[in-house]
């Protein structure tokens, strides 16, 4: 181990502890990325599901949570949850054009 004066004390400088800093902030850094592109894509989507917000906070969430599993989450996060934010678009679009198509139904329900 190395030690180093500093200020007055001795300070380990070694390299494992230099490399758990590096892997802190790398993960750090990587965690506001992927927060900053779910804040980014949630206020794109959010005007074209204001009435399925907990729907879009969840493809977010889940799309978040399988980037997690990759060797580069913030790469893959913004196009999986871009892909997850479009299905639920479209899903929602598909809902409304069976309400529109059917009303009796939709009364039932």
């Amino acid at each position: 181990m190395k030690w180093k004066q500093a200020n007055g004390y001795l300070e380990n400088r070694s390299p494992v502890r230099s490399v758990g800093k590096a892997c802190v902030a790398s993960c750090q850094k990587m965690l506001a990325q992927i927060t900053a592109a779910k804040a980014t894509i949630f206020a794109e989507a959010f005007e074209s599901l204001k009435s399925q917000e907990r729907l879009l906070r969840l493809a977010l969430n889940e799309a978040e949570a399988v980037a997690w599993q990759t060797l580069y989450p913030h790469l893959v996060f913004p196009v999986l949850a871009t892909e997850k934010v479009e299905a639920v678009i479209s899903w929602d679009a598909h809902q409304q054009s069976l309400r529109r198509v059917s009303p009796v139904f939709a009364q039932a329900a």
